[in-house]
């Protein structure tokens, strides 16, 4: 079984990048998915239920908000560049990463990755600008709707696998989340160029043609039609429901090697957050028993990793989807961050204590 399972883990790491793959990602988790329950045993009626039923909401939400996009698409335009215009550009992108990333705590990281995915498709910017600025937001989502129980899942499992109260994750984790939070919407700030700014660039360096720069960018009136909003939410469905497969597939493999090891050791471990479910995770490792400063560690080892590939996090498969941002595309940039951000809070435990 823990063979299986392991090949499994290794194809969901790496086949992801492939083409093949890349362009049919939400049928190759689901068979993971399936092949994982299959391979652990543990596929039975309660499971497939969960399985069918859990994503409905989530599903439910991509539809409706997208559907509302396309009908108020023009007044929220509007809004949103007569807000990114009324203040410099680069302090309304730090300032939209860090509130998008604290309110996920209450509003949801479903409705926060919609928003997410929204604000993006309306701003005038440049592929890699986009691309940053999704994931430099996803990073701070996946963070910041874990200070309340109703943020994210992951959230909710811990709160009330410990039967604390309701701010007791914001009191826990709130003095690394909320600075961390800050931190990328300070490098979205820096690492994001507007489309004015692109085009300057090119007519200043006269390498490319207006042809060519169009192409680079999309256009902002562009609107959805109503068979890519319903394609879109089903694939959502199927992504949710094959992460829900992957996590309980790999519970058995969870309890039996990383329980009992160090908070240290299972800080990095914990970058499986990046392809698994982090709420599965976090259900299996955490315990009443444990002391805070080992909850924080395991937690920040979670929520950190999830950022850094598509499957990571549900605002990663969100807006990813929605801005058909591939895996390649995404882990290129992410990855080297998510691991940076490991590294550097690593040595705040060491240094903490």
């Amino acid at each position: 079984m823990i063979i299986g399972l392991t090949i499994i883990l290794l194809l969901v790491l790496f086949l992801p990048f492939t083409k093949v793959v890349e362009k049919n990602l939400e049928v190759f988790l689901f068979i993971m998915g399936l092949a994982a329950v299959l391979v652990s045993q543990v596929l039975d009626w309660e499971l497939t239920k969960e399985a069918l039923v859990h994503p409905i909401n989530i599903t439910l939400a991509v539809l409706i908000a997208g559907l509302l996009f396309r009908w108020f698409q023009g007044p929220i335009e509007k809004g949103i560049l007569g807000l990114s215009r009324a203040m410099p550009y680069r302090l309304f992108i730090a300032l939209f990463v860090i509130v998008i990333g604290l309110i996920s705590s209450v509003i949801t990281a479903i409705v926060a990755a919609i928003i997410l995915a929204a604000v993006v498709s309306i701003l005038r910017m440049d592929r890699k600008s986009e691309i940053r600025l999704v994931i430099l937001a996803c990073f701070a989502i996946g963070l910041g709707a874990a200070l309340t129980p109703i943020g994210e899942p992951l959230s909710t499992i811990v709160v009330g696998k410990l039967n604390e109260d309701f701010f007791y994750l914001l009191k826990l984790v709130g003095s690394s989340v909320i600075p961390a939070v800050i931190i990328f919407g300070i490098l979205a700030a820096f690492m994001v160029k507007s489309r004015e700014e692109l085009s300057h660039t090119q007519m200043a360096a006269g390498k490319e043609s207006n042809a060519e720069a169009k192409s680079k960018t999309k256009t902002v009136t562009e609107t959805e039609s109503y068979a890519e909003i319903i394609i879109r939410s089903l694939k959502i469905y199927l992504f949710v429901m094959a992460l829900t497969f992957l996590g309980a597939g790999f519970e058995p493999f969870i309890e039996r090697y990383l329980l009992d090891l160090s908070p240290l050791i299972l800080y990095w471990i914990n970058m499986l957050s990046a392809v698994l479910d982090n709420a599965t995770l976090a259900a299996a490792e955490i315990s009443p028993a444990m002391d805070a400063p080992t909850i924080k560690a395991i937690l920040m080892g979670l929520m950190l990793s999830g950022g850094m590939l598509i499957p990571g996090n549900i605002p990663n498969i969100i807006a990813a989807g929605k801005l058909k941002i591939t895996s390649l595309e995404y882990a290129r940039f992410a990855f080297p961050v998510g691991l940076i951000a490991m590294v550097a809070y690593f040595i705040v435990i060491l240094i903490t204590g």
